[in-house]
């Protein structure tokens, strides 16, 4: 009975240690008698016992590994106070297992050591304004390291940094100046250009009048000069139908009559209008005037 148990424990151990179920995104690096051998993929595997033995076991999965936070020296002699964070996965299991004692170690150490190395070479503004530059260089000498070590660097990124608070407070003291600089040439440049608009609307608004009043003084005398070709128009007219008149048989007495009773009528108000009387210089030419035209009248009056 005890041996049969014994050989139980046995054949329990053997079936423990020569199959292996490996899980997916993971590689187990095994040794034969102490000397690598092959990786196992994902899925149910065979190992010799007592003669194989799974030596490592590695993720596949992209990790992250957090940088301590670490001073840092910029160019122009500033302290930095920065901590990052670092995302890589092995690719090859057998140089993650041989190719360094601790890779994740390594890792963070050259982490540390490159930022501080590139930060130093830049001054504090820029540091600001180019992490994106700081995170590439890193990731760059990072990467070029690591492959010696089976691991593929794919990102890091900067999570803080942070000036000493004397550096904090001038800095905010020099937003506030900008701030105030930018709100003061805002406030200029809307002055200027409120009197721009102004002057503008008043140059317009003279430029509009002018041209009203042009178009008025057009409007008029293009009035006045119809309103003269009309009277020269009625005036013309009338004078040909005179003329017309005129030509006629007993036009030429019609004016005489007329030109008499004008003469009559305008010696009839000069002496109503004075009270000296005005005598023609040349009474024959007035006595002639008012006998042609009674004789006039006396040859219109039927019989």
């Amino acid at each position: 009975m005890e041996i049969a148990l014994i050989l139980a424990v046995i054949a329990a151990i053997f079936i423990v240690r020569t199959f292996k179920i490996v899980p997916q995104q993971n590689a187990w690096v095994v040794e034969k008698l102490g000397k690598y051998d092959r990786t196992l993929t994902p899925g149910l595997k065979f190992v010799m016992p007592f003669v194989e033995r799974v030596a490592y076991k590695h993720s596949l999965k992209e990790v992250p590994l957090d940088v301590p936070s670490q001073v840092c020296i910029t160019k122009d002699n500033t302290q930095l106070q920065v901590d990052g964070i670092i995302y890589f996965q092995v690719t090859d299991p057998m140089r993650a297992s041989y190719g360094s004692s601790n890779y994740v170690f390594a890792i963070t150490q050259l982490a540390q050591t490159l930022l501080r190395s590139v930060i130093g070479k830049m001054e504090l503004d820029k540091t600001f304004e180019e992490r994106d530059q700081i995170n590439s260089s890193v990731v760059n000498a990072l990467d070029e390291a690591a492959s010696n070590w089976g691991v593929k660097v794919l990102r890091y990124e900067i999570k803080d940094l942070t000036p000493p608070a004397e550096i904090l407070r001038s800095m905010q003291a020099q937003i506030t100046a900008e701030r105030e600089k930018r709100a003061l040439i805002a406030a200029s440049e809307g002055r200027k250009q409120e009197q721009i608009n102004i002057a503008t609307g008043e140059r317009e608004a003279f430029i509009a009048r002018s041209e009203g009043q042009r178009q008025a003084e057009i409007n008029a005398a293009q009035g006045e000069a119809a309103a003269i070709t009309t009277v020269a128009d009625a005036t013309a007219d009338a004078i040909r139908k005179i003329a017309e008149a005129i030509r006629h048989p007993g036009g030429m007495e019609a004016v005489n009559l007329k030109v008499a009773e004008k003469a009559v009528e305008a010696y009839a108000q000069l002496a109503k209008t004075n009270n000296t009387m005005i005598v023609p210089g040349n009474m024959t030419e007035v006595s002639a005037l008012i006998g042609s035209a009674m004789t006039i009248l006396k040859q219109r009056t039927p019989q």
